[in-house]
């Protein structure tokens, strides 16, 4: 599949998943928003029903204290025999003035004529008549009575705050309004004045001003209060009616990452598969040239007249012999495939001394450095230098990075490799250095990775197979240990490896 292709259907699912993304999230932030506007309007209506409520009783609480006191007056005219079968009382205004009231004993209701009983009939008998008459008069005199009952009404801020706001029939009437309007979690309340001092709070009421929510309490009295109700569930409780969307939206962001990382993952099997191409068209060619200098040389050897010369017969074995060992070298670096694979099946891990390893390397690549005019120093300063390792890896390792270093040298400057170790922290520092062509930082973080070559670092004459620092990070990583590279091209590249001493491992 083409590269432009899979970054189309990449864009257009990534705008398919972007908007279904958005959908959802447009739907669930509505859905509870209306679940709020629900909510608040189901409590409202609740305080307002809780509001009249206390406006009823407070009203209810005077009628039945003026009724009583005229039945109590009228009762005690008709046994002590000052009543005129009239009942006269008064009520002191605001104002100071005294109104007077007198109820007839005969009321007309609709041509209907209602009489109080006459005073020869039993005292009981005349009370329970009268009791209906006072009754129906009320009644019918409503509109008289409702400016003595707000006259009242003002004057009840002489009642103490607990019998007016009275804190479980306020609950009990909550309880009730909040569940007829689908409201049943828990609450608090408190009861304020209206200068904002707190008469009483129930238990768990915290004043959080988010989730308060108010009305004032007898509002046509001279001193109303103010009830505070807050919710601390609310918002569990919103979001709970809403929770059927989030296995939605759960869903979709699975189906999101699933998709991003199966676009990942085709574009690097693309990459690798690039590179895969890559490594056998190099690995042809550079299996192909010792082959066909071998398979000259052996024709060569057939020819009698070469035979008779003990000169030609020593170059072609010196020919057949390099070209031999040119070829066992790139059979090895194809064999670091089943390496990589199978690196911790196939170490045999023992305590070494990294400096005598490094060491014997730095002699063994002293003569190819001199050959192209270089040096190689190397500065053990590491005191401590045993690390638990496979040593046939760890040598490789180290040959590798030195065989980099050279390979990949300037040609307009001597080489110069350098090895140091040192210890910190219970590691075991090595740094291979070079003074050669440097990495791009754009590359620094792919070198590392199997089949991998530099681009602009390769040059016509440096063959590989992109497996050298694949097989160091691999064999570095499985001794428990970290590689890192710092480099800058034209000046040259640092590896520097951390393990891990023996001795710590203990």
């Amino acid at each position: 599949m083409k590269r432009s292709l899979i970054w189309l259907l990449t864009i257009l699912m990534g705008i398919t998943f972007g908007a279904l993304l958005y959908f959802q999230i447009m739907y669930l932030e509505n859905m509870v928003k209306m679940r709020e506007e629900q909510f608040s309007e189901g409590v409202m209506r609740s305080l307002n029903a809780t509001s009249d409520f206390m406006d009823r009783q407070e009203t209810l609480h005077f009628l039945q204290e003026d009724v009583n006191i005229i039945e109590s007056t009228l009762y005690d005219d008709i046994n002590d025999g000052t009543s005129d079968g009239n009942l006269k009382y008064s009520v002191s205004n605001p104002d100071g003035s005294v109104t007077n009231y007198t109820l007839s004993s005969e009321v007309k209701l609709g041509g209907n004529t209602l009489a109080f009983p006459s005073p020869v009939t039993s005292i009981s008998s005349r009370y329970g008549s009268m009791q209906e008459v006072i009754r129906s008069q009320y009644l019918y005199q409503k509109g008289l009575l409702t400016d003595v009952i707000l006259s009242i009404l003002r004057d009840s801020g002489t009642r103490p705050p607990m019998e007016r706001a009275d804190s479980i029939a306020i609950r009990n009437c909550l309880t009730t309004e909040l569940a007829n309007n689908g409201v049943t979690i828990p609450f608090a309340f408190s009861v304020l004045s209206t200068s904002g001092r707190e008469i009483y709070a129930t238990q768990g009421y915290k004043a959080d001003d988010k989730s308060i929510y108010t009305i004032q309490l007898f509002a046509n009295t001279d001193a109303p209060y103010r009830l505070n109700v807050e919710f601390p569930n609310k918002d569990n409780y919103i979001f709970s009616s809403v929770r059927f969307i989030i296995p939605s939206l759960a869903f979709s962001l699975i189906l999101l990452m699933v998709f991003l990382y199966t676009v990942i993952l085709a574009f690097r099997q693309k990459k690798l598969t690039e590179m895969k191409t890559d490594f056998i068209n190099n690995m042809t060619h550079e299996l192909k040239t010792p082959i066909a200098t071998i398979s000259l040389a052996s024709q060569m050897l057939s020819d009698a007249s070469v035979r008779k010369s003990p000169e030609s017969l020593n170059h072609l074995a010196e020919v057949i012999s390099e070209e031999s060992k040119r070829l066992r070298f790139q059979v090895e670096k194809v064999l670091h495939l089943s390496v990589l694979d199978n690196a911790e099946s196939t170490l045999k891990f023992s305590e070494v001394n990294a400096n005598e390893i490094i060491e014997n390397a730095v002699n063994t690549f002293k003569l190819k450095v001199e050959r192209q005019g270089g040096v190689i120093i190397a500065d053990l300063e590491a005191i401590d230098s045993d690390v638990y390792v496979d040593q046939l890896q760890f040598t490789n390792v180290v040959h590798n990075l030195l065989e980099n270093a050279l390979k990949y040298s300037r040609e307009d400057v001597d080489p110069e490799l350098m090895v140091v170790t040192r210890n910190s922290d219970k590691h075991l520092i090595i740094e291979v250095s070079d003074n050669g062509i440097g990495i791009p930082k754009d590359a620094q973080r792919h070198i590392f990775d199997k089949f991998y070559r530099v681009p602009t670092g390769n040059r016509h004459d440096v063959k590989g197979f992109g497996l050298g620092l694949a097989y160091v990070k691999k064999m570095i990583t499985a001794f428990k240990g970290s590689i890192s590279v710092d480099s800058e091209p034209g000046v040259g590249s640092t590896f520097t490896i951390r393990l891990p001493l023996a001795n710590s491992n203990s």
